[in-house]
């Protein structure tokens, strides 16, 4: 029995060891099981990110063409403007010189009606100029912003590529450590079990023993409880006896002392003549 018990006690260390050494192995494998998903996670995020960064550089091309196409097309309308502008003022000192000098009343007066009109385009011009000199100055801030948006999106796919070997090498390395460490766990399950079936048949035989020594103790309890209830019914029957054979005894001297009282009775009845001194007293007062 006492064998048994020692067995018992060394297979449960020893499953405990076992499982011990399984739960490292698991650990182990989600460890590299887990930076093998983020190096490939990272990757694959890389990927997206490039291919993403590639078209917003794609399309913000495609918007710093169309931008600069519009800027040159708007530089061209001013200069074509300021042209204009430069023969509409001679024009008006041209004009104000044939006021100047015109003799004929109607001359003048269609020279005058010419300089309002070269005034009014003068003025429609430099309006024209102004507009398009403001457009092109928000046309050509979007251009230096899209301009610094694309070198940051260049440089930061430059950057995501180098960073691709160093995650490449990484998830190689986690995935040769979980297959070794799958391995491992393998060889910890098994020995896990194995020692789990040997304590299952080990604590059966000793679950036995303590059974049958748990039903013996259960009769030999129940043996001693029967023999000392019987013992104490016998010893309750000896006092029962002896407690009616004390009554009886008890109750016959009783009665001869109590017809013995009764002289008592007339001593108490010679008391009397002391309330007779007791009322000769009075006349003293």
């Amino acid at each position: 029995m006492a064998s048994l018990e020692r067995l018992v006690i060394q297979l449960r260390q020893k499953k405990q060891e076992a499982t011990k050494l399984k739960k490292k192995a698991e650990k182990q494998l989600k460890e590299n099981r887990s930076i093998e998903r983020r190096s490939s996670s990272g990757l694959n995020s890389i990927d997206r990110k490039m291919e993403s960064e590639r078209e917003d550089v794609s399309d913000t091309s495609d918007i710093l063409t169309r931008k600069t196409s519009q800027l040159e097309s708007i530089e061209r309308l001013v200069a074509a403007a300021e042209e204009r502008l430069t023969r509409e003022k001679e024009a008006i000192e041209q004009t104000e010189q044939e006021i100047e000098f015109s003799v004929n009343p109607e001359e003048k007066q269609n020279a005058e009606v010419k300089l309002r009109s070269l005034n009014d385009r003068v003025q429609e011009l430099i309006t024209e100029i102004k507009s398009r000199q403001k457009t092109a100055k928000k046309i050509s801030d979007d251009v230096t912003q899209y301009s610094d948006f694309k070198s940051k999106i260049t440089s930061k796919i430059q950057k995501q590529s180098k960073s691709k070997p160093s995650l490449r090498e990484t998830m190689a390395k986690s995935h040769k450590a979980a297959e070794k460490f799958v391995k491992e766990l393998e060889r910890r399950t098994r020995a896990e079990d194995s020692t789990k079936k040997a304590l299952e048949k080990v604590s059966g035989k000793f679950q036995e023993l303590l059974t049958k020594r748990r039903k013996a103790a259960k009769k030999a309890a129940a043996k001693k409880a029967a023999a000392k209830k019987a013992a104490a019914k016998k010893a309750a029957a000896k006092r029962a006896v002896a407690a009616k054979k004390r009554t009886a005894a008890k109750k016959r001297p009783a009665k001869k002392k109590a017809a013995k009282k009764r002289p008592a009775k007339k001593k108490a009845a010679k008391k009397r003549p002391a309330k007779k001194k007791a009322a000769k007293k009075r006349p003293r007062r």
